[in-house]
């Protein structure tokens, strides 16, 4: 009985890493995103003014119908300025009647304008698959980056709107791996609970 418990906890914490790690999935589509390679949702990341960044996201499509996306600065003063990309922040991309196994990758290059600092500015994405046949939605929305902006002006080379230079010298931090920190204190949490039972 007590090795059943001990399986049963090792597989939920094992189903909410892949969940923290993996894509956002509903049975219209997917949506996975990344900052500077990173998967979303990262946290822990510290900006300078002007220090560029990476945004990318894959959309699929389970569906025949329409997907729109937005790239979302929550806040009222916009923290970011967009380098290249395919929209402008809080601008909405419509893909109209894709059908079902489209799928399409955007990536932004972002950086940090001077607007917001001293403080987190998070990038947002919604993605709303729409049914026409149902005629219904479903929407995904999630964090994508959580950086926070310091108050210092980045000094490496900074792509310009009218190039799409990679930019060189991305300093960031990886993020903890927190679904690691969850699964070692659920296991000690069972062992504890089996001693305590013992």
């Amino acid at each position: 009985m007590k090795s059943m418990v001990y399986v049963i906890i090792l597989i939920v914490v094992l189903l909410l890493n892949f969940q923290i790690a993996g894509a956002a999935d509903n049975e219209y589509g997917t949506v996975k995103a990344r900052f500077n390679g990173i998967n979303a949702t990262v946290t822990g990341i510290e900006l300078k003014v002007g220090e560029p960044v990476e945004v990318q996201v894959e959309i699929e499509s389970k569906i025949n119908g329409h997907v729109t996306l937005i790239l979302l600065e929550p806040g009222i003063t916009k923290a970011f300025d967009v380098l290249s990309g395919p929209s402008k922040v809080d601008e909405k991309i419509s893909n109209l009647n894709i059908e079902s196994g489209w799928s399409k990758t955007y990536t932004w290059k972002l950086a940090p304008n001077g607007a917001w600092k001293d403080g987190n500015a998070p990038i947002n994405l919604l993605v709303k698959f729409y049914n026409t046949k149902l005629k219904n939605d479903k929407i995904v929305q999630f964090t994508i980056a959580n950086p926070y902006i310091l108050d210092e002006q980045y000094s490496g080379a900074v792509p310009t709107p009218e190039t799409s230079a990679s930019p060189t010298g991305i300093q960031s931090k990886e993020t903890p791996f927190i679904p690691v920190i969850f699964a070692v204190g659920a296991l000690m949490l069972a062992w504890r609970w089996r001693r305590k039972q013992s």
